[in-house]
């Protein structure tokens, strides 16, 4: 279940964001966290796991009047593979129909395998 960020989840979404390579050092985390708390234009989403009720995946983005930028996107280590990242980003097309979602050049693997997978099931339902 995709649930909006607050305060309350700031270690949680530190420990998941300290996986993103350019996140490791405590300082540069410590930055983008701050940076996502005063800009109104960017969100944080985490994943809650409806199995275990842990969260185990954050979704950071940026939003503008046509676009939805995925700018970072980490899952706990034992989660991962388990489709975690489509099941977010479907959840954001949901909650943002008008905007075209676009990655960084980080993101933008995950974006595109998860574009593949979605007309690919389209391609399936319409046979």
């Amino acid at each position: 279940m995709l649930i909006s960020y607050n305060q309350s989840y700031e270690k949680i979404a530190m420990g998941l964001l300290s996986y993103i390579p350019d996140l490791r050092t405590v300082t540069y985390l410590q930055e983008e966290m701050e940076s996502y708390i005063e800009n109104e234009n960017k969100k944080f989403y985490l994943w809650r796991d409806a199995h275990t009720e842990n969260i185990v995946a954050i979704i950071g983005i940026g939003l503008d009047d046509s676009v939805l930028l995925v700018r970072h996107l980490s899952v706990s280590p034992s989660f991962r593979n388990e489709g975690i990242i489509y099941k977010m980003l479907d959840k954001l097309q949901t909650l943002y129909p008008d905007l075209m979602i676009n990655g960084t050049l980080e993101t933008a693997p995950f974006l595109s395998k998860w574009v593949q997978k979605n007309i690919e099931e389209c391609s399936r339902t319409e046979s």
